[in-house]
């Protein structure tokens, strides 16, 4: 990537300034296309292990592979030009060891050109930031609600609604935030949980599905652009691309039945000889 082009960039800096100013403008982005149209408005773009799922078809996270976070991690770099750009470590990819970790992260990081990764920080994870980070890896903790863990709780479901989890999801957070991670999102939690973890962490809090008591706030892009039937009761609909995108699929069909499309304007035709 040109010197000029990454240095135009925001960096781990700009994102760690929004602890105590503007709330950070998050999204999810897989393609290049896509990238391209959220970059001048978001400050990060978390290329999500997400992508299984909303672009794949899978029905967890679990089977993403390094190499899917890699091909879509270096779409959005290719269009992208001024957000941070954070892309997930994938599940397996760095929970075995320290070793398997830095590999794996230094790998997506010089194959994409990203500026940071992302790990599920469980019990096991304040070791693996810190590793990373002396490393010269920045890292982005996600607490809470974790989709890689979706077999062991059976399920995508809400954290802290216990006292036994609230202790479990604050102390991960405070061992993730004194590891060295640069940021942290917070899934699937109450807001006063969430509004705990925010003010205890030294580095700026990424909500979803954690109220507005975060530093900034996350959504898969698809579900707010309405591209699903169903969404989670913390997203809101900000477009309705899914029936746009169904009335003109129906539109596009019943002109080729009609034989009205391709038309004229759409034809092409022999051209005259001079």
């Amino acid at each position: 990537m040109p010197a000029q082009a990454q240095s135009a960039r925001k960096t781990v800096k700009d994102v760690a300034a929004a602890k105590a100013g503007t709330p950070l403008v998050c999204l999810t982005a897989y393609t290049a296309p896509m990238a391209a149209m959220l970059d001048e408005v978001c400050d990060v773009l978390l290329v999500g292990d997400s992508v299984g799922m909303v672009v794949h078809g899978l029905p967890t996270t679990v089977g993403v592979t390094l190499e899917m976070m890699i091909l879509h991690g270096q779409a959005v770099m290719r269009a992208s030009k001024r957000a941070f750009v954070v892309v997930d470590m994938p599940f397996g990819s760095y929970e075995a060891s320290l070793e398997q970790a830095f590999m794996n992260a230094s790998r997506i990081m010089k194959e994409t050109g990203c500026q940071a990764v992302k790990i599920e920080a469980g019990e096991y994870a304040a070791a693996t930031v810190r590793h990373l980070v002396d490393r010269g890896i920045p890292v982005m903790a996600h607490v809470g609600l974790r989709p890689q863990a979706t077999n062991v709780d059976g399920g995508f479901k809400a954290k802290g609604r216990t006292e036994k989890e609230r202790s479990k999801v604050n102390t991960e957070a405070l061992a993730a935030d004194q590891a060295g991670c640069f940021a942290m999102v917070i899934e699937g939690v109450a807001e006063d949980l969430a509004a705990m973890i925010t003010a205890q962490v030294s580095c700026p809090t990424i909500g979803i599905g954690a109220s507005a008591k975060c530093d900034g706030q996350i959504l898969v892009t698809d579900d707010l652009l309405g591209m699903f039937d169903w969404t989670p009761r913390f997203v809101r609909r900000y477009a309705d691309l899914r029936g746009e995108i169904g009335r003109a699929v129906e539109g596009y069909a019943k002109d080729v039945r009609a034989r009205a499309f391709p038309g004229e304007k759409e034809t092409y035709v022999l051209k005259k000889a001079p």
